[in-house]
């Protein structure tokens, strides 16, 4: 019955995840509480004389992060769907709503191994404060890279009360929650343990570690004025099909609509043109692309506004006469090793070509993840719009430069879940945010509806302008606060336009990247590494 009762308190604690996340409105503000039924359940195993409450714990705090993830998540399976057997779509679907609640299971469960062998109990959530930000750290820097359900994204969805992320990033939201939640456990224990004063003290305590923060994000929010440095931008978002884009359509048929979309809201003024993710679909030798037909058309459309760039989304191939990455292969006919890159390219009125390689790729559909261990997948995800053996990247962000000297961070698709990747290119020079994305992918789901919401946070964490072009939706134009100024329906043939304002100003958070993550996952391994040490000086005593 108590086991019964362990999993309906983890269930509590999966809804109330859930009901705060994005894209659901309003509800942001349960997130800082969300965990506490969860840590009830922990607290009753641990208090119980069972041998097994280390599997009690890992098994209670699993059942709340795998419903929690796949609940939030459950769109991976449309994309997976769509190309293969329903049966293997859910069986594959199953590594990304395991794999994070996974990393996050292990948090807690760490937790509890740190919380048996110390006598502080300040010490032991400290650690779960660590043990948790490293594995969302973690899911950020490996191969199986999948950072959508970090902790602190949660907050897009009340971006208001995440306007200090440009000191913090969104690191700094996660350990606000946990803290949040911890303190919050902690509140309800002492409400029904002491008496007077004693009752609400540590409720008080949390009240402020709630009102403080969100007090200073409110102040930043209303007082934060943008330096006037205007330049006409348009994005476009063309509407075809993702599935069909690739073989149904023929290249000009959908250059044409993207030039008419263009031209339908474009000024004499206009500087910037922003199209989507492989908005042509036809592979480009870069070194070749001058002479091709894509890039003859595009010039006589440029032609028509003096000052106009395009970025544009486009699938390109680099040759070279030996072996580069591992993900060069060898072209039978040339003899020369080449790779074909996911790319945003920069056009303007002259024959200067700038390009900027994916870098962030989508595990198993872009990037073979551990290819000698996982090998047997790859024809699972041979038709998910990838390759079997792997895009090319380059390893640093990129930041491209009009004729009149203005720097755009050129960020593709899921790269935009990566703040101190495009932080980066801010402190390289970038002072707008251009996303280009394929978000049709998934169907009409949340999942274009977080994505887009996400990208609020990068325009805090910069203070920059996001400038978003999808090809079926949702495209549109955030402010340096946050605010979501103009934007496109789902499933729409629409072009947008609007006069952004550009900022050469670094947040600290630019200037820092994730230092908070990195110095917590540290923290995380020392305390890890001290449960094996408390334990076996426990037995050796």
């Amino acid at each position: 019955m108590k086991i019964k009762s362990n999993y309906a308190l983890a269930l509590s604690s999966a809804f109330l995840l859930w009901l705060a996340w994005p894209p659901i409105p309003y509800t942001t503000p349960l997130l800082l509480v969300a965990l506490v039924p969860l840590f009830i359940a922990i607290s009753r195993i641990m208090s119980e004389p069972d041998p097994k409450k280390g599997k009690q714990v890992f098994l209670t705090a699993g059942l709340t992060f795998l419903v929690w993830n796949t609940a939030c998540i459950y769109w991976v399976y449309n994309a997976i769907s769509a190309y293969n057997n329903p049966v293997v779509a859910l069986l594959v679907s199953l590594i990304p709503y395991g794999l994070g609640a996974l990393l996050m299971t292990f948090a807690f469960w760490l937790f509890y191994r740190l919380k048996l062998v110390t006598a502080s109990p300040k010490l032991a959530y400290f650690g779960l404060v660590s043990f948790w930000v490293s594995m969302e750290y973690l899911h950020a820097s490996w191969d199986l890279a999948f950072p959508w359900m970090t902790l602190g994204n949660g907050l897009a969805g009340m971006h208001q009360l995440a306007q200090w992320y440009e000191t913090t990033g969104v690191y700094g939201g996660s350990v606000w929650i946990i803290l949040s939640n911890i303190l919050a456990f902690e509140a309800w224990k002492s409400y029904q343990q002491n008496t007077g004063y004693l009752k609400i003290r540590t409720g008080l305590g949390w009240l402020l570690l709630v009102l403080i923060p969100v007090g200073i994000s409110l102040a930043k929010y209303y007082n934060y004025q943008e330096k006037p440095m205007p330049v006409n931008v348009v994005v476009v978002q063309p509407n075809i099909d993702p599935y069909e884009k690739m073989g149904g359509m023929s290249t000009a048929n959908q250059l044409d609509i993207l030039t008419k979309l263009s031209d339908s809201v474009a000024q004499v003024n206009t500087e910037y043109f922003i199209w989507p993710e492989t908005a042509l679909p036809s592979y480009v030798d870069e070194e070749k692309i001058r002479d091709s037909r894509e890039f003859h058309s595009l010039q006589q459309f440029l032609n028509r506004y003096k000052n106009g760039t395009l970025i544009t989304g486009m699938e390109t191939m680099r040759f070279y006469n030996e072996q580069k990455t591992i993900s060069s292969s060898l072209d039978p006919n040339s003899g020369r090793y080449y790779d074909h890159f996911n790319t945003a390219v920069q056009l303007e009125n002259s024959p200067n070509v700038q390009f900027y390689h994916k870098s962030k790729l989508v595990p198993g559909v872009e990037k073979m993840p551990f290819p000698k261990l996982l090998s047997f997948l790859s024809p699972v995800f041979a038709g998910l719009g990838g390759t079997v053996s792997g895009w090319g990247w380059q390893d640093d962000p990129g930041v491209f430069y009009s004729q009149s000297g203005v720097g755009v961070s050129p960020v593709i698709c899921y790269e935009s879940l990566w703040g101190s990747w495009i932080g980066q290119s801010v402190k390289d020079g970038a002072q707008l945010i251009a996303i280009i994305t394929n978000d049709g992918w998934w169907g009409n789901t949340s999942g274009k509806d977080q994505h887009f919401l996400y990208a609020k946070l990068r325009a805090i964490e910069t203070r920059r302008w996001v400038v978003r072009s999808a090809n079926t939706g949702i495209s549109g134009f955030i402010d340096q606060r946050g605010d979501v100024v103009k934007q496109s329906g789902w499933w729409k043939r629409d072009a947008l336009k609007m006069d952004v304002n550009l900022n050469d100003q670094l947040t600290f958070y630019t200037k820092s990247g994730d230092i908070i993550a990195q110095l917590l996952s540290l923290c995380g391994i020392g305390l890890a590494l001290l449960i094996p040490l408390k334990a076996f000086s426990r037995k050796k005593a």
